[in-house]
């Protein structure tokens, strides 16, 4: 699975940024998507994933205000960043797993443990 992300770059705090996520080379599976992000110094952190039946989670500090969605026919992931704050600065990353169907129901492994990564992409905000 390749991941590459774009959109990134250096907002003022109040405004908005979309994350797009381009994913090639994976099967049709029960595949979990997900947003982390790492500021300098601090540890990785889970953004925003989608389960393979689109429900979405959110950190506590982005509810309400970032948006997670995934365009199938585009093999496209997303993230929506609304109101930016200067502590949303981080180098954000794509991710992507295959879901844990074992039990019947899929659920995702933690966003931090997914197999496939992309190469981040810089959020700034002023």
């Amino acid at each position: 699975v390749q991941l590459v992300e774009s959109g990134g770059g250096s907002v003022q705090a109040g405004g908005s940024l979309r994350l797009s996520c381009a994913a090639s080379g994976y099967t049709i599976a029960p595949y979990c998507w997900g947003w982390l992000r790492q500021a300098p110094g601090k540890e990785r952190e889970g953004v925003a994933t989608i389960a393979p039946d689109g429900t979405p989670t959110y950190a506590d500090s982005v509810k309400g205000l970032f948006t997670i969605s995934k365009d199938s026919a585009k093999d496209t992931l997303y993230l929506q960043m609304n109101s930016l704050k200067p502590e949303d600065t981080a180098m954000y990353y794509c991710a992507a797993d295959l879901g844990d169907c074992s039990t019947g129901d899929c659920y995702c492994h933690p966003a931090n443990d997914f197999r496939y990564w992309g190469q981040g992409t810089q959020v700034t905000v002023s």
